[in-house]
């Protein structure tokens, strides 16, 4: 298996777990949208509390025993209020670039979610803001289908095949940023190497999509998430979302 081939747990800077059959709320943002102060802050917090856990881990075993489970839940909620603190930083827009507030590039993007769609993955739903994209996709592999992605060297993988996360976001975000760059006469790191992704637990798909549309509206751009030329909903759930 290549390191971009399916994997239900992968760790880089923060924990990833994508397991089969789930829809997931995904952000991924431009390079140095984030003060690297700030980045460099929570990876030194994430860091400590990653080595409590290993070392728990080491003396536990895997057992899920409480002092285990209370440091995991530790670094969730670090997780989590890194989410909305870098969100709050990339909706005031006020650090690094925003390359996404150009027509031409926000079109690219919302081209590139769409040209995956059925193909890697079903799209729910996507908003692309000034520096920064949500999204709500489910990943399109089935069990037999990742015993033969595990089979296939990820030099000749297909899209059509429905990858695992780990390729949906190279593809993605390695075709857009080529093609975006070109758009605005640059080259370099165009997105953060690092998405944040996260399962949608029973009951709150509504919620989460309702979050990602509404994210114009937060910030006071438009009044009706349909407004937003860069907001996309599966046409089957128009109506479940549409403002009554």
């Amino acid at each position: 298996m290549s390191r971009l081939d399916y994997k239900e747990f992968t760790r880089r800077r923060r924990p990833h777990f994508n397991p089969l059959d789930a829809t997931l709320f995904v952000t991924f943002r431009l390079a140095g949208s984030i003060p690297k102060s700030i980045s460099r802050e929570y990876k030194a917090k994430l860091y400590w509390l990653q080595n409590q856990f290993r070392r728990v881990q080491h003396l536990c075993g895997s057992e899920p025993s409480p002092e285990l489970i209370s440091w995991r839940n530790k670094i969730e909620l670090l997780n989590r209020e890194w989410f909305f603190k870098t969100e709050e930083i990339l909706h005031r827009a006020n650090t690094g670039p925003t390359w996404l507030s150009n027509p031409s590039v926000a079109n690219k993007v919302a081209e590139n979610l769409k040209r995956l769609d059925t193909a890697a993955y079903r799209l729910d739903a996507d908003s692309i803001m000034s520096n920064h994209v949500h999204t709500v996709f489910k990943p399109l592999l089935s069990d037999l289908e990742l015993s033969n992605v595990c089979k296939i060297d990820h030099e000749l993988f297909e899209m059509s095949e429905h990858a695992g996360m780990s390729k949906i976001m190279f593809r993605l975000k390695g075709r857009s940023a080529r093609e975006c760059n070109l758009i605005i006469g640059r080259s370099g790191s165009f997105w953060e190497h690092e998405s944040f992704d996260r399962v949608i637990r029973s009951g709150k798909f509504d919620k989460t999509v309702r979050y990602v549309l509404n994210n114009p509206v937060k910030v006071g751009l438009i009044e009706n998430w349909e407004d937003w030329q860069w907001n996309y909903c599966r046409q089957e759930l128009v109506e479940r979302f549409r403002k009554k």
